[in-house]
């Protein structure tokens, strides 16, 4: 592709019109309320597909020093750092059949991660693995997920196929009753919560959905029972059917290829196009990425984070097109880009977004041959507006016959479904099956979804106070009133394309932290000022996006176009400086949020 043309002022202002035009075609006055949770009569959509039958147990009531609530990256790390800060009784407790989180849900045709695996599969130098591929497929990371389980023994004691049902502080042993759905009521005197960010499944709230008479599931439940196939294709299954899919983003670029290969006829509903940039996988060998060399992994993923977190390097040692454009991850991610002359900087920044732009949309021109159909492909938006999606086979398998593409911005999405398909536009398409890759409720599993209850001190239900208040967190780890609590996730920390390093290093401090108690014999729990001292910390110099994700599009990064938070919710100078800042805190100040216990516990 030849370099793309750097746009004129005049021609930065005609986009600016055509996305706030596009904006308006796609906005629904519902916001995020326009999808549903895969639960009540819903729920079929997250059943496990992978377990088989469940293995009948008597309830759990006994007491165990470390609850971690999720079996994903998050709650594998959090084990695998407290065994080696020496902590032994862990309980995980997983609702999956086994370790992998997302990656264990996540089987579609096609899956693969967007993130260069040597640096998003983690502790690698602990493991001694070398990824096989720059992007690993979706069964690598999950069989990575197991290898470290299994490594600092994490199934000892694991619960599987367990959701926990709430949270609630017991005063009398200073210690959190755990409930589950299988009718456990054990205790933990710390409980460590890892539920992730995707992993509840929504739906769109389309009229009808609940009428359609054809096969249908979400991409994270993948039926391969009705297609046939693996995540490596063959959806023999599929071959004289009429497939339908909802949804173009990360996960709808990947499958659409797949199903175009082996279905009847593949329709794809699309509200917004994704921005589609290459993908150039391959295999790597040990010499490729220097895993000849002691701690390369540690070194490539620091190397990465600091890229992406907006620092200079000597030397880019992923080079692929996250770190090429980690300039444009500005307005989406905090960072140390802080100019003093902010006019000059926005002129600038917006030129460079739109040449990448311009050079995504002439991609869409030069590999979709129907000039139509490209141009309903075309992203109109900017380029931090929505997570960027990498793929070589998706816009080439809109030339093939059998793929239709259906744009639905004008409608706001499908009308309704029917008995026998979807109406778009007063158009009837009749389906056989029809699959949603319409992603997950990001960011709001587990507590703080509120299908999680946290009763602290005194009955107090977390979310409820927070929604009084505003979230109040030191670190976005501890709470006061909520003690021996330590949270993992998005909230009041730091965030990064690369969410496993985030959460590794959110992993070594809630050990340390654990640890740490348990050599004084105390609780951990920060005090009311130094919430407020760290939400200042927060407020102080965080950069004003707001204004930049209101113009987007809609989607998850900005409420579906309605508003995108309340408060500040994240480190203002990027994941690597977070990283480096609760380093030192560990080092001078841990010892602040240890409180005396009242109850010693025997083992």
């Amino acid at each position: 592709m030849s370099s793309p043309h750097v746009p004129t002022p005049d021609e930065v202002d005609a986009l600016r019109e055509r996305y706030r035009v596009e904006r308006e075609r796609r906005v629904r006055p519902d916001g995020t309320r326009q999808y549903l949770d895969a639960d009540a009569e819903f729920g079929y959509y997250a059943a496990d597909p992978y377990v088989g039958e469940v293995a009948e147990r008597a309830p759990l009531d006994d007491h165990v020093d470390v609850a971690v609530i999720g079996g994903g990256f998050g709650g594998i790390l959090a084990g695998a750092r407290l065994r080696q800060q020496g902590v032994r009784d862990i309980r995980i407790v997983e609702k999956g059949g086994d370790f992998g989180g997302t990656w264990y849900w996540n089987r579609y045709p096609g899956i693969h991660c967007d993130i260069e695996a040597h640096v998003y599969l983690p502790l690698l130098d602990e493991t001694g693995y070398v990824p096989e591929w720059k992007y690993s497929p979706g069964e690598e990371i999950r069989r990575h997920a197991v290898r470290i389980a299994e490594k600092f023994d994490l199934y000892s004691g694991a619960l599987f196929s367990t959701g926990v049902t709430s949270l609630t502080w017991d005063e009398a042993s200073e210690a959190w009753i755990v409930a589950t759905d299988r009718g456990d009521t054990f205790r933990a005197t710390y409980v460590v919560s890892a539920t992730g960010t995707l992993t509840d499944p929504k739906l769109p709230g389309i009229p009808g959905i609940e009428d359609f008479k054809g096969h249908t599931f979400h991409t994270s439940r993948w039926d391969y029972g009705y297609t046939g196939g693996t995540p490596d294709g063959g959806l023999s299954g599929l071959a004289d059917k009429r497939v339908g899919i909802v949804g173009t983003g990360a996960t709808g670029v990947q499958v659409i290829p797949m199903l175009a290969e082996d279905a009847g006829h593949v329709y794809v509903f699309q509200r917004t196009p994704s921005s589609v940039d290459v993908r150039d996988n391959r295999r790597t060998s040990a010499e490729d990425v220097g895993a000849d060399q002691d701690g390369w992994a540690a070194r490539r993923r620091d190397n990465y984070l600091r890229i992406v977190s907006g620092e200079v390097v000597e030397e880019d040692l992923v080079d692929d097109r996250w770190t090429e454009s980690a300039g444009l991850l500005e307005k989406l991610l905090p960072s140390f880009r802080r100019p003093g002359d902010r006019s000059d900087f926005e002129a600038s920044y917006e030129i460079a977004d739109a040449a990448k732009m311009n050079e995504l949309r002439e991609r869409v021109a030069q590999d979709v041959t129907d000039a139509d159909t490209a141009d309903k492909l075309k992203p109109w938006y900017r380029y931090a507006c929505k997570r960027p999606t990498f793929s070589d086979k998706y816009l080439p398998a809109f030339n093939r016959p059998n793929v239709t593409l259906v744009d639905t911005a004008d409608t706001h999405g499908i009308e309704r479904v029917t008995d026998n398909g979807v109406v778009v536009g007063g158009t009837p398409y009749e389906l056989d099956c029809l699959i949603f890759a319409t992603g997950f409720n990001v960011g709001t599993s587990g507590i703080f979804s509120g299908k999680l209850p946290v009763y602290g001190r005194g009955g107090t239900e977390l979310l409820k106070a927070w929604r009084t208040s505003g979230p109040r967190t030191l670190h976005g780890c501890t709470s006061n009133g909520f003690p021996n609590l330590l949270l993992m996730g998005s909230l009041q920390n730091a965030s990064s394309v690369n969410f496993t390093h985030v959460l590794d290093e959110q992993a070594v401090h809630c050990a340390a932290l654990i640890a740490g108690a348990q050599a004084e014999g105390a609780l951990v729990e920060p005090t009311r000022e130094a919430e407020d001292a760290w939400i200042a910390v927060l407020s102080e110099g965080a950069p004003d996006h707001e204004w930049f994700h209101a113009e987007c599009t809609p989607g998850y990064y900005n409420g579906e176009g309605r508003g995108r938070r309340n408060g500040p919710t994240a480190y203002p100078h990027g994941a690597h400086a977070f990283h480096a800042y609760l380093k030192q805190w560990r080092a001078q100040s841990l010892g602040s949020v240890l409180r005396a216990r009242t109850v010693t516990r025997t083992s």
